[in-house]
């Protein structure tokens, strides 16, 4: 699945054609093919294979995989970045949370929303194709059904974290039909029609398959674990969390044990082409280059987010690192564990000094700081040279707008530009590095924040110290010169009460997965986004003035407004969310 099954077939591409078009909640095409003529077992694998390319059908303007803009951009980890407010502006509004007027310039979130249901679509097409295949002709009937199900529930869990109130589309639905089903579902029972998917995901499926980048039971385990910990956290019509179920906690803890994997050793490895599919990927978005295909199947949902001031990669320098987020990784010269409260006191480095950004006195710091941000004067991709292009040393040039943005690059979701996985298309960077959903370190963490909240954070303990230990060990890479003498990282001795042990699972999935995407939606599930949130912009803006009007406003801001054009195509019947 890695290089893709080279199947070519005439009909995959008047397919892939008809789900662009407006009624792309229709899941059979229109056109001269149906599910009626292409149902046999030949054709019943290229149809799999394409509703698995559609999880990657990603691009800058509509993303799907990566959540660079919604889930971190939005979040204290990150700025937008870029030349200034005005340059991809509908991303300054989410940063802002000024987006009270849905589609008003917004050209993103529909294109989102709506490459997310192509993907359904081809889902559920598949579905009904192979439905019709008696099962004495196709012997993988069931585990293809099973992974199409798994798709289609990936889909709809992404629209559900973006949107809250999205229409669950199923197969056996006729085009009417789905013209009139509401997204106005309860918060459970949305819930509880992914998680149907994923069940039958889990109940039919291997444990691995043969065939790499396929969904199998220990993918469907992991997605369950997490489905039912944001379940667990019950919230009201305007987002609050009102209460936490306790049985959705134990079946957090019960799949997680289900799954299999382990840490890499070096935490860099997960952010490295070389390492795709590891023993950390238990699910993941597959890319492929030099594949017989012209241009290859990279990806390109950060192609904005590379180096600006280099020729080593090009544009245009989005998804910068915010000071927040940077002094985040600062660790108590004494013990070595995070600063939970007092981290953002005093910033970590100090003004730029002959391109450089020297810590401060004293400071020192968890090594995943070198592995997340790119800091001028520190090795950028473990590189200290490129053969035959010269520095990678990270510059405080390469910030294409330091006045506005600062100068922290952002480093997980770049690659070396001698990376064979590399490709420069303009000045936008693709590569084919896979994209991850679930790494095992979300899995461990799911389930130790299940634990703390049952009140069993003794048993927590040594899983987040797991976590800690991989960190500590991760410093054979070429990072900082003289970074082993300002790394200082340890583990938790004892979690001496429920709420300390809550606020170090929260600080350690931040520094864990920090500007992956992640942290908007862990603050919008633990329902602290307006608390957390407004005392960043209160403290960040004194920094940056682009941020001086910014406002999270609960009740509103947690979840994205279903967009316009969608609630206008289904006469009114689908329901806008609160605040919009």
């Amino acid at each position: 699945m890695k290089k893709y099954n080279k199947i070519v077939i005439s009909f995959l591409s008047i397919l892939f054609l008809a789900s662009c078009s407006s009624d792309f909640l229709d899941y059979e095409p229109t056109g001269v093919l149906s599910s009626g003529n292409v149902a046999t077992a030949e054709n019943a694998d290229a149809l799999v294979n394409a509703a698995y390319a559609a999880i990657g059908n990603d691009e800058m303007v509509g993303p799907i995989t990566h959540q660079w803009v919604y889930g971190s951009v939005r979040s204290d980890d990150a700025y937008k970045g870029g030349g200034g407010r005005g340059d991809v502006d509908v991303v300054d509004r989410y940063e802002q949370y000024n987006l009270t007027t849905p589609d008003y310039g917004d050209w993103m979130l529909p294109r989102t929303w709506t490459n997310h249901y192509k993907a359904v679509s081809r889902a559920n097409f598949a579905l009904s194709v192979i439905n019709a295949i008696p099962d004495a002709d196709y012997p993988l009937k069931k585990v293809r059904q099973a992974e199409l199900r798994f798709l289609r529930a990936h889909s709809h869990f992404m629209l559900k974290l973006l949107f809250k109130k999205v229409p669950y589309i199923t197969e056996d639905l006729t085009q009417e039909q789905i013209l009139k089903t509401s997204n106005d579902l309860s918060n459970e029972d949305l819930w509880n029609k992914i998680a149907a998917d994923f069940l039958f995901a889990f109940d039919n499926l291997e444990q691995s398959q043969e065939q790499v980048g396929r969904a199998d039971k220990n993918a469907a385990a992991a997605y369950l674990a997490k489905l039912r910990l944001y379940q667990a956290y019950e919230q009201n019509d305007t987002h609050q969390v009102t209460s936490i179920n306790q049985a959705r906690l134990q079946e957090v803890i019960d799949y997680a044990d289900k799954v299999t994997g382990s840490l890499e050793t070096d935490f860099g490895n997960n952010f490295l082409d070389g390492h795709d599919n590891g023993p950390e990927s238990i699910w993941a978005v597959q890319f492929s280059i030099n594949d017989g295909t012209n241009t290859g199947r990279v990806s390109f949902v950060t192609g904005l987010n590379s180096p600006h001031g280099t020729p080593l990669y090009g544009c245009c320098g989005f998804h910068m690192a915010s000071q927040n987020m940077v002094n985040a990784f600062r660790t108590d010269a004494t013990s070595g564990l995070p600063l939970l409260d007092t981290f953002n006191d005093s910033d970590i480095f100090n003004t730029i000094s002959n391109g450089d950004a020297p810590l401060a006195s004293g400071v020192t710091i968890d090594p995943r700081i070198d592995h997340t941000v790119g800091v001028p004067g520190r090795p950028f991709k473990y590189k200290n040279t490129l053969k035959n292009s010269g520095d990678m040393v990270y510059k405080f040039s390469w910030a294409r707008d330091p006045g506005v943005y600062g100068y922290f690059g952002n480093m997980k979701e770049q690659q070396s530009p001698d990376c064979s996985c590399y490709v420069k298309n303009g000045p936008f960077i693709g590569t084919s590095k896979n994209v991850d959903f679930i790494r095992y370190a979300d899995v461990l963490l799911f389930k130790a924040e299940a634990l703390i909240q049952l009140n069993r954070y003794t048993e927590a303990l040594p899983i987040i110290n797991q976590v800690r230990a991989r960190a500590a060990a991760s410093k054979t890479m070429p990072l900082a010169a003289g970074a082993s003498d300002v790394y200082k990282i340890a583990q938790y001795a004892s979690f001496p009460s429920k709420e300390y042990a809550m606020k170090a699972l929260m600080f350690e999935r931040r520094l864990e997965f920090g500007m992956e995407g992640a942290r908007f939606f862990d603050l919008v599930r633990w329902g602290i986004a307006e608390q957390v949130l407004n005392a960043y912009l209160n403290k960040e803006k004194t920094k940056k003035d682009f941020l001086s009007n910014a406002k999270f406003t609960a009740g509103r801001d947690e979840y994205y407004p279903i967009p316009q054009r969608e609630i206008d195509f289904t006469g009114g019947l689908y329901k806008q969310n609160p605040g919009y």
